[in-house]
């Protein structure tokens, strides 16, 4: 019997052994890697079909110069100890928004004239309306009746600024920016994984942008390590697409309900944070005023050697930008750098104060009553690539860009769903609804005449206060708007990428796992 056994067990073993000699082959020679849950077919076999599946994705990469904002609940608007104002800020709302990377800090100078510097390489010679469009307007910092001369030839230009954050940017500049810099992290992921070779002389319609490398349209120098096509007709290699795991999202602006999350940062105010043991308490003890909270206050108030120091960079009152010479308030006379003052409890700098920030949101003084209670956002504008006549996508265009069009209203999705309009800006702000053309009554009467009467689709929302602010500005909740194509010496940005899937990062995956305690009993 023993003798049985003992057989048993080393074919057993021989077979096992022999399976994983075979798989691991067979994985190098794009025959076999896994198998369907659903089907048992192979996967990523070129011999059963090669439906191509990225079975070793190790999870989305954290992107350069940002860190994970766990998603979460709030409350949306002014805190109840703040000074009562105008209704717009004191509306409150409960909203949920999905974890996200944020930029640690605001951008700075460096990183935008990196910008301006590869939009004049690419498109100096023949375009070169695409570079002037992009540069910031210096002339933001000139007043009538102030000499600041100096930092308009300057600010954006000298060496001693580098590090400062970029102003005179308007939200589309802003908004270009992001896109630019989701090709460019997502040409450098491809060169780092041999798909691609370094190319610093695209120029025009022959620049990288991932939908164009996607597509087929780029015509880069391919590097050693192609993607293997395992189509059974394939050509032998293809593109990677986002199924493969190796692209970036989308960089973009935060929305508003993000990142009043992200500035509030009450994940610090957790009196029992998750660890790795156990899960942490549905509940924080304080709301915050300032992003730096618990302590609601703009000076630093534990008794050490930095007690009484301003937490942020704001205006004190009327004519006092930096305090008294010897003892300088917050040590800086108009912005500072973007690694300055205290970050808050996520580690981001400067949520208040310093500059003011772009949000991705269009403006309505009604948007926190209307808007959903999950990813809040007002702004949508629903577009699609263009296609030609046989359902391939249109040809790049002179800059190398797929081009975009509006969904038109009423077109059928596959499902048969349809939308009555792509633009939903105005979506229940008092004007036409989209419901059928009669009036919208409810919200119609917020509107004030003289004060609203000017507000648009193109009027845009920013957040955070400033080096020229008062104090009250510091709180999240507070809210200012301006047109989109106009700057500031006072408004800047940052970027934010969203998360996929575990709204926890790489760590722990989405849901509640109980493993063998689920089939024990009390």
């Amino acid at each position: 019997m023993k003798r049985k056994l003992i057989g048993v067990t080393l074919l057993c073993i021989g077979v096992s052994t022999l399976f994983s000699a075979c798989t691991s082959r067979s994985r190098k020679e794009g025959k076999g890697d896994g198998f369907s849950n659903t089907t048992g077919w192979p996967l990523n076999d070129r011999r059963w079909g090669g439906f191509d599946v990225a079975l070793g994705y190790q999870g989305q990469q954290t992107p350069v110069g940002m860190t994970l904002v766990q998603g979460g609940r709030f409350t949306m608007g002014a805190k109840d100890d703040e000074l009562v104002t105008g209704e717009n800020n004191n509306n409150r709302r409960t909203v949920s928004v999905s974890s996200f990377y944020m930029d640690e800090t605001e951008l700075a100078n460096i990183s935008y004239r990196e910008y301006i510097y590869w939009l004049g390489r690419a498109y100096a010679n023949d375009l070169p309306e695409v570079v002037v469009a992009a540069l910031p307007d210096s002339t933001v910092w000139r007043s009538p009746l102030g000499y600041n001369e100096p930092y308009v030839k300057n600010y954006f230009r000298a060496a001693a600024y580098d590090n400062y954050p970029v102003v005179g940017v308007n939200w589309y500049q802003a908004s270009d920016y992001c896109k630019w810099r989701t090709d460019r992290v997502n040409e450098y992921l491809l060169i780092a994984a041999g798909a691609l070779q370094p190319n610093v002389n695209q120029t025009g319609e022959d620049v990288f942008t991932t939908e164009t490398y996607m597509n087929g349209q780029y015509q880069g120098t391919n590097g050693g390590r192609q993607k293997s096509d395992l189509d059974a007709n394939g050509s032998g290699t293809r593109p990677y697409n986002m199924s493969d795991g190796i692209f970036m999202p989308d960089y973009r602006l935060p929305t508003e309900a993000e990142w009043e999350y992200a500035a509030l940062g009450s994940a610090g105010n957790n009196p029992a944070p998750e660890t790795k043991r156990r899960r942490g308490e549905e509940v924080v003890t304080d709301n915050n005023v300032y992003g730096w909270g618990p302590r609601n206050t703009t000076r630093y108030d534990i008794h050490n050697m930095y007690q009484g120091e301003f937490m942020g960079n704001f205006m004190r009152g009327a004519g006092d930008y930096m305090g008294v010479a010897g003892g300088l308030n917050d040590n800086a006379d108009i912005t500072a750098k973007v690694r300055t003052y205290h970050p808050n409890a996520l580690g981001l700098y400067n949520m208040a104060g310093n500059v003011n920030e772009w949000v991705m949101d269009t403006y309505r003084p009604n948007s926190h009553d209307d808007v959903d209670g999950f990813r809040s956002f007002r702004g949508n504008e629903y577009m699609r690539q263009q296609f030609q006549e046989d359902g391939t996508v249109e040809e790049r265009d002179s800059t190398g860009h797929i081009p975009y069009t509006r969904v038109p209203a009423n077109e059928s999705s596959q499902q048969g769903r349809q939308i009555r309009s792509s633009n939903l800006y105005s979506y229940k702000d008092g004007d036409t609804s989209y419901a059928g053309g009669q009036l919208d009554k409810m919200n119609y009467g917020q509107y004030q005449y003289g004060i609203n009467t000017l507000i648009n689709d193109s009027t845009k929302v920013y957040k955070g206060g400033s080096w020229a602010d008062r104090a009250y500005w510091l709180a999240p909740g507070t809210r200012r708007y301006i047109q989109g194509n106009l700057s500031s010496n006072t408004i800047g940005f940052r970027c934010v990428v969203d998360r996929l899937g575990s709204p926890n990062g790489n760590n722990e995956p989405a849901g509640n796992g109980f493993g063998r305690e689920k089939n024990r009993r009390r």
